[in-house]
């Protein structure tokens, strides 16, 4: 009867410490970082960022604890997304801009992260309204063109930048910073349009109107050198001016450009002398 109470108690003494060996060992994986609490107070840090170690050097793996004693605060290593609630933005134009976008940030200080917001969950809701709040102002720098050329690189540089200096505090780093929309509200949008098309309409009118007149000047000019060609023919030859004259006349009459009218003449008549070849 000894014996099995013996028994019993050396089963239950290995399963304690089975349990006790298994509550100490915890896997880390490689997606993932951690943060050893002791009592509360953060004491180390496993698979975090760190420029100096080697590849294949990460960290991950089993990793002990001391139960009861040491609790871990997992961090996911890879980027995360924080979307900006959409916003109306005052560009420079005095245009409404409605604004959605998102940044990406990674924690690289991960007891920095756990002494100041405690998960990534909370540096999430920190940073939205700061991404709100530096994009509004970045933004309200600009014009509604701008953003539609390349110069809306420059501007996500720099809201990249001044976030990223607000997420250090957390022990956060935003890596990058989009726009996934920025356009006009329906009737903004369409006064743009129009305002857009009255430009282009006046554009074109004076492009049309500088090539009437270039058109009138080049015809002028080449109006005044046939006179004068003509001038300088008539003078030479008195007889070829009555024959072009004459010419110029019957085409006038015959060809309807006088108004249509018929013309009933004798074969005698002086008018016709040019044409008889006289």
């Amino acid at each position: 009867m000894d014996s099995l109470k013996d028994y019993k108690r050396i089963i239950f003494a290995l399963a304690a410490l089975a349990i006790l060996l298994l509550s100490s060992v915890v896997m880390i994986s490689e997606s993932e970082q951690a943060v050893v609490l002791r009592f509360g107070e953060p004491v180390k840090k496993i698979n975090s960022f760190a420029p100096d170690k080697d590849f294949g050097d990460t960290g991950a793996g089993l990793v002990l604890r001391i139960p009861f004693a040491d609790r871990l605060v997992r961090i996911d290593k890879r980027l995360l997304t924080v979307d900006m609630v959409p916003q109306q933005v005052l560009s420079t134009d005095q245009l409404r801009l409605n604004v959605d976008a998102y940044a990406r940030f990674r924690i690289i200080d991960p007891v920095k992260m756990v002494r100041t917001a405690g998960t990534p969950e909370r540096v999430e809701e920190q940073l939205e309204p700061i991404l709100t709040s530096v994009l509004r102002r970045e933004l309200g720098k600009r014009t509604f063109q701008s953003l539609l050329t390349a110069e809306r690189g420059e501007a996500m540089k720099k809201i990249r930048e001044g976030l990223d200096m607000q997420a250090r505090e957390y022990g956060a780093q935003v890596t990058d910073v989009r726009i996934k929309r920025a356009d006009l509200p329906d009737s903004a949008l369409e006064s743009a349009f129009s305002r857009m098309q009255a430009a282009r309409e006046q554009e074109a009118a004076t492009i049309r109107a500088q090539g009437q007149k270039a058109a009138q000047i080049i015809r002028a000019e080449a109006e005044a050198e046939a006179a004068r060609t003509y001038a300088e023919s008539f003078g030479q030859d008195p007889g070829f001016y009555n024959f072009y004259r004459a010419m110029q006349s019957y085409d006038y009459a015959f060809s309807g450009e006088g108004g249509g009218t018929t013309i009933l003449l004798s074969p005698d008549n002086a008018y016709l002398k040019q044409f008889k070849g006289q």
